[in-house]
């Protein structure tokens, strides 16, 4: 039986940050640690429910590191591991890429 799991570079690369928010859960984290509320608001339309899902995808596929202070009221903070910080490079180019087509008129 064949395995679903990705077996190609780019592939893996791409399962890793597919979705809606993650890429843009790392460009806020990149910057600096987040504590929950600040990414929701950061990332506006994004509900409490998909964050929180998100976030955990990325902590399980080791791109997000979370803080538990275990203080009352509850204080979590969200920073990138080394795994996800090796994304930056990649973000970069996305945005010159993005940056280079919307100047030459195709969005």
């Amino acid at each position: 039986m064949a395995s679903d799991k990705p077996t190609c570079p780019a592939e893996i690369t791409i399962a890793l940050v597919a979705g809606r928010w993650k890429l843009m859960v790392i460009l806020r984290l990149l910057t600096r640690t987040h504590r929950f509320n600040e990414l929701q608001r950061d990332l506006g339309r994004i509900t409490h429910r998909t964050l929180a899902r998100t976030l955990k995808e990325m902590e399980e596929d080791g791109l997000v590191r979370r803080k538990d202070y275990r203080e009352v009221p509850p204080r979590v903070e969200y920073s990138l591991t080394e795994k996800g910080i090796t994304l930056e490079p990649i973000l970069v180019e996305m945005e010159r890429w993005a940056e280079a087509s919307a100047a030459q008129g195709h969005q």
